[in-house]
């Protein structure tokens, strides 16, 4: 089996990425990472949506980042089929972003230099594709995040197709077109909006690249006429499907909550977190994940499903 290089610009460890994947419920995956320096992925690859696996190593921190791709013959005949797995992976990964000047976000900004030097390396960890980021935003919708986290492992286990990646067996999402008529654990309504989310996807909206290269005003609101998708979905299918690397989430009540603990703000609006981010271009995304992740590691509200209200930074 072939081992590809996965390029990439800036600072990178993969370690920091499993250890998010395994501590954060929106994107919990249990079995994604088994050895430090090493990522076992399964999901249907965009747009074929054959199923697909992808062991990704990195040795050392800011080391090559290589990747093997685990698949069916037929599925990987074409040299062009690999190609598009692997930028997927540099997507998810955030690889395909360049962070050559991410440090100079914490050099002018001392909250975000704290935060760049607790989680050196951390870049944002995406859903599969924007079709799996809109699946969850439906599953978790009047749920608590590790109930969503478990229903949509199950709907992976059932209707997924699993792939050996070296020797584990991992489960892929359910593709567009695997999810049963009525899918169960679902209420009807959440049926139907993923049966209208899976034919997004099949006719070409959920391509991530064509997203991201709309005004991410547009692209919301392009998100947001999906059946279900409001401001926080789509902003969420943007950010965290497809992989904008630059948009402040105006709809993330956590991210604000933290940044007025972190910044030692009294009631900020809207518009006073907006220009304090505006400091993090074009790394907005990146620095959100940051604070977020801080967030749930000193209160695991989401683990706990109790949400905290963080004092000012003193």
């Amino acid at each position: 089996m072939t081992w590809h290089d996965l390029p990439y610009r800036g600072s990178f460890d993969l370690t920091a990425s499993t250890r998010f994947l395994e501590g954060f419920a929106p994107a919990a995956r249990p079995d994604a990472a088994a050895t430090a320096g090493e990522l076992r992925l399964a999901f249907p690859a965009a747009p074929s949506w054959c199923p697909v696996g992808v062991l990704v190593a990195q040795p050392e921190p800011d080391g090559p980042v290589r990747a093997r791709v685990f698949a069916d013959a037929e599925d990987t005949s074409d040299k062009s089929d690999v190609d598009a797995v692997l930028e997927q992976v540099r997507r998810i990964l955030s690889l395909d972003v360049d962070g050559s000047d991410f440090a100079a976000v914490g050099a002018r900004d001392p909250v975000a230099g704290e935060l760049q030097r607790r989680y050196p390396g951390l870049r944002p960890v995406t859903f599969h594709s924007p079709y799996e980021a809109a699946c969850w935003t439906i599953i978790s919708h009047r749920i608590r995040m590790t109930q969503a986290a478990g229903i949509k492992q199950q709907l992976a286990v059932r209707f997924g197709t699993p792939v050996d990646v070296a020797g584990v067996c991992l489960p892929t999402f359910p593709a567009p077109s695997a999810l049963p008529e009525r899918v169960p654990l679902m209420s009807e309504l959440k049926s139907d909006r993923l049966h209208a989310v899976a034919q997004a996807a099949l006719a070409g909206r959920l391509d991530p690249a064509a997203l991201r290269a709309l005004a991410p005003d547009e692209a919301i609101k392009r998100l947001r006429e999906l059946p279900g998708i409001g401001p926080f979905s789509a902003q969420l299918i943007l950010l965290r499907g497809a992989g904008h690397p630059d948009v402040f989430p105006t709809a993330e009540s956590r991210l604000h909550d933290e940044m007025t603990h972190a910044y030692g703000l009294t009631d900020p609006s809207e518009a006073d977190l907006v220009h304090i981010a505006d400091k993090w271009q074009p790394y907005r995304t990146w620095m959100s994940l940051l604070l977020r992740t801080r967030r749930e590691e000193e209160t695991a509200e989401i683990a706990t499903g109790r949400r905290t209200q963080r004092a000012r930074a003193s």
